[in-house]
């Protein structure tokens, strides 16, 4: 092929092809990023995954699963960072680090079922069940959670894992939790495979947060795009190669090598096109986690729409190369040939700098 993008989750083609490639967290040292570790670097430091599962609310049902397997690992364990265990309604304030209590409902809007509701029956004419989507603290996987770079056999086992502690957080709500109207257990919680078409309620794949990440002409860094970094900006640094935008905080859910939530803000940001082209591989573009960013800048780079975006540039650049005849480093460093990439960009629909926002 003329061009391969890997858009793959963990940015898998990278080792298949000999890919000068980074996974985990970088050094302060290397960076200077505030947020970067003060001693060496860890590849094995990645933020935790989930297995994700769709739940409905069945008024008056009882919908008790099987006790999992790994039930009494689960409902034991506490992180060392953690207010209490795992499988409760107490988490840590993920700004101010305080304790505070994250129930099933109530709290007014604060609660988990609300909190990724995507059905609500006051919207409906006739009778539906809610149904929300259990992507919560209580199911974040980073217990030893790594992935990346591992025996086939280690992944199978850890991604088992990760769906017995979804399941052992659907058992502990069923039968143990304490209930927002008094008593124990909420079995009309059920798992709702119609939502997301599966066997068993589980998501068809897990959640991904980071991924190995490309050796890059240019590294997002923290400095580009966090708030506290750029006093008095009302967006972040701005990239005359930009070929995309997103507005996400820095959000580093509990890594693997047990540090707890890095949750900062951020000014809305661009992606440039340097980070989408590797220091040395001529003919692949990373399309999706795998760009040009550290650890921290991952953690607001990899929201959804702004992976999607990276993909759409990527694929962009990778047609204006062949219709051009040159290559994707050619592109980088020609102001006229980003120029015409930009306005290709655009044409596609795609925004590359965010508008005069005023005040934020």
């Amino acid at each position: 092929a003329k061009y391969v993008l890997d858009a793959t989750e963990l940015g898998d083609l990278l080792p298949l092809a000999e890919v000068e490639s980074v996974s985990g967290a970088e050094s302060k040292a290397e960076t200077q990023e505030p947020h970067a570790l003060d001693g060496p670097a860890e590849p094995e430091n990645v933020q935790g995954l989930t297995w994700v599962m769709a739940l409905g609310f069945d008024q008056g049902g009882n919908h008790t699963i099987e006790k999992p397997a790994q039930y009494d690992r689960w409902r034991s364990f506490k992180p060392d960072f953690w207010p209490d265990r795992l499988l409760s309604f107490k988490m840590l304030h993920v700004q101010q680090g305080h304790a505070i209590d994250f129930p099933l409902f109530g709290n007014g809007s604060f609660n988990l079922f609300e909190y990724r509701q995507i059905v609500d029956p006051q919207i409906y004419r006739n009778p539906i069940e809610a149904a929300t989507i259990a992507n919560w603290p209580q199911n974040d996987f980073y217990d030893d959670g790594n992935i990346i770079d591992k025996p086939p056999e280690v992944i199978t086992r850890k991604l088992e894992e990760a769906r017995q502690l979804s399941l052992s957080l659907l058992y502990w709500l069923q039968t143990e939790a304490p209930r927002h109207d008094g008593g124990t257990g909420y079995p009309e919680l059920r798992l709702r495979p119609d939502l997301v078409g599966t066997e068993d309620g589980l998501a068809q794949a897990p959640y991904i947060r980071e991924s190995r990440r490309i050796k890059a002409r240019f590294t997002v860094l923290e400095q580009h795009v966090s708030t506290d970094c750029n006093p008095g900006r009302d967006r972040a640094v701005e990239f005359p190669d930009s070929v995309g935008v997103g507005a996400y905080r820095i959000d580093l859910h509990p890594s693997t090598n047990g540090v707890n939530t890095i949750d900062t803000s951020t000014l809305p940001f661009q992606i440039p096109l340097g980070s989408l082209i590797h220091v040395r591989m001529r003919n692949l573009l990373p399309a999706a986690k795998n760009l040009g960013v550290t650890h921290i800048t991952n953690g607001c780079y990899r929201l959804h729409p702004i992976e999607w975006n990276i993909g759409e540039s990527a694929g962009l650049l990778a047609g204006y190369c062949i219709q051009n005849g040159v290559l994707p480093v050619q592109v980088h460093e020609s102001p006229e040939h980003t120029r015409k990439l930009q306005e290709l960009c655009v044409r596609q629909w795609i925004e590359i700098e965010w508008p005069n926002l005023g005040p934020l």
